[in-house]
């Protein structure tokens, strides 16, 4: 009996050895950084590409990625509006996108802008897509390199708050229901602009809907953020949350009306949040200013293309691809200056990072960034200098920078939370 029990208690350490493993693939969230499959952080910087109404241009992939990018959002159909993109496609694109060292961002666009766009379809159409049986086996297993974003901004001008909170939050339980493992995007609503705020000020409450807590937030910057005060209040606040952003759609201009796209490059470069720009080719005649190569040329980019690519903060003077296509257990991004102190209690050594945050020293890991604790951390080797910050590990192992002048509890120093030494716990 007793080498009976045993070998039960063996069998269950094993099952328990493969779930956590299986919970540890692909990416994940951590604060409002996105880390790779490596552990590694990883930021966007990527192009979207119509699949869905040009089947024909895979060449698509290789020139995105030829670009810079790594990152590349694909527009599918769920056969609501357009042709059903099926199994075998999305297999296809997976494929392309690996041969490309791109990261694929999938999203289904027929339900842009429901119920105001009569043809559109609910998010929860969108969530049957990808539990459908020939979707989902093409995508599980692919967390590494695949992102599921579940509906393209999904939600109108004419639905209520709670409208977009619960049916948003009811598609991410309905997928993790289903088996999807991977990190979700969810769109913002007002087609994708939420000048109302709905995702903005509902962000943590969706986010911890979650059981998996890996979701990450995409908003569309058009017309609606036209200057720099609307670009940086928006992003800050999603920095104030300490939640994952990505510009998911932008361009220069949009139905007319400018957009303020150096700051949206300018700010998301600061705060580390991702950008994916609208679109590659194909727009039309009503949106050609949005196309960045012209007639998917990728010798002939139009102004936005160039500005996108090639200009300050663009594409290829930030974009890195992820480490899981380079085998790096550690990538770096951006200079840095110093960090290390430490105290007693919940203090931990610390690298103070070019734009003010504040990220924990690896205490194993020497070759850039790493992964220990739970938590992203920055090697010695990529922190020199002699700044001190010192930082608190909370108790459920999350780390925050210690505040340097605020002694109340929590408080917000160089634009982020911050923990006094009075409750950092001991």
């Amino acid at each position: 009996m007793f080498k009976r029990c045993k070998l039960i208690q063996f069998l269950l350490s094993l099952v328990l050895a493969s779930t956590a493993l299986n919970a540890l693939a692909g990416f994940q969230v951590s604060g409002r950084a996105l880390l790779d499959g490596n552990g590694n952080v990883f930021v966007m910087r990527g192009i979207n590409h119509a699949y869905t109404w040009y089947t024909g241009q895979n060449g698509a992939f290789a020139d995105i990625a030829a670009a810079g990018a790594n990152t590349v959002r694909v527009v599918l159909s769920n056969g609501t509006q357009w042709t059903r993109n099926n199994g075998d496609e999305v297999q296809n694109i997976i494929e392309l996108c690996k041969a490309n060292k791109l990261i694929c961002v999938l999203e289904v666009h027929d339900s842009t802008g429901y119920p105001e766009q009569g043809s559109a379809t609910h998010i929860s159409n969108a969530t049957n897509y990808w539990l459908s049986s020939d979707i989902l086996p093409v995508i599980q297993g692919q967390e590494d390199f695949v992102i599921i974003n579940i509906a393209n901004e999904p939600f109108g001008n004419s639905v209520a708050e709670s409208t977009y909170v619960n049916d948003t939050k009811g598609a991410i339980q309905a997928l993790r229901n289903g088996g999807i493992t991977h990190t979700i995007m969810v769109d913002a609503g007002n087609w994708g602009q939420d000048w109302q705020f709905f995702m903005r000020n509902n962000a943590p409450n969706i986010f911890s809907s979650d059981p998996a807590r890996n979701v990450i937030f995409d908003v569309h910057m058009y017309e609606v953020f036209s200057d720099a005060s609307k670009v940086s209040s928006y992003m800050q606040a999603f920095a104030n949350h300490n939640l994952p952003l990505v510009v998911g759609e932008f361009g220069a201009t949009h139905g007319g009306g400018n957009v303020d796209e150096d700051s949206i490059f300018s700010y998301a470069q600061q705060l580390g949040f991702g950008y994916l720009g609208w679109s590659w080719s194909g727009n039309g005649s009503c949106c050609t200013d949005l196309d960045i190569a012209l007639n998917f040329d990728p010798d002939n980019l139009s102004a936005w293309g160039n500005r996108l690519i090639n200009g300050s903060n663009g594409i290829r003077e930030t974009s890195q691809i992820a480490s899981v296509y380079t085998g790096s257990g550690s990538s770096s991004g951006g200079s840095s200056s110093s960090g290390s102190s430490s105290s007693g209690g919940g203090s931990s050594e610390s690298c103070l990072w070019s734009d003010g945050s504040v990220w924990p020293m690896c205490q194993t890991d020497t070759g850039g960034w790493g992964w220990e604790n739970n938590a992203s951390c920055v090697s010695a080797s990529i922190c020199p200098g002699e700044d001190a910050a010192q930082t608190c590990t909370w108790s459920d192992g999350s780390v925050w920078p210690m505040c340097e002048n605020d002694n109340g509890g929590w408080g917000w120093e160089n634009n982020q939370s911050c923990v006094s030494a009075s409750i950092c716990p001991h």
